[in-house]
């Protein structure tokens, strides 16, 4: 190996190692999500958020009431990267069952896939 391989094979290494640790690209279910937050145990199990609802129209694109954008899954993060939720997150918990990314952590609002 010569010596500017020595030099930059440490350099890439690095440089590779934090696109690794966000996991695998991949997409989630296409279908409406139904957004809610928790109700509580003398009402409904739910409390629709309307507002917070979206449809996966394809392998990368989404729509909401207020348009449409794209999105990137990696790992079991969701990040709407376009449109009008750009940087909104949402972490995988199940197929299907997403909840909403709120001071790096999942918070209380849960996104449900209606099945049709």
């Amino acid at each position: 190996m010569n010596r500017i391989a020595l030099i930059l094979l440490p350099a890439a290494t690095a440089l590779a190692a934090p696109a690794l640790a966000q996991g695998q690209i991949g997409t989630i279910e296409r279908g409406q999500y139904i957004c809610e937050l928790p109700g509580d145990a003398g009402g409904d199990v739910g409390i629709e958020q309307p507002h917070e609802n979206f449809r996966i129209a394809s392998a990368s694109r989404y729509i909401a009431d207020e348009g449409s954008g794209t999105y990137l899954r990696r790992g079991d993060v969701v990040t709407m990267t376009s449109g009008p939720r750009n940087g909104t997150q949402y972490a995988v918990i199940s197929s299907g069952f997403l909840r909403k990314i709120e001071n790096g952590e999942p918070g209380r609002l849960r996104c449900l896939r209606r099945e049709r």
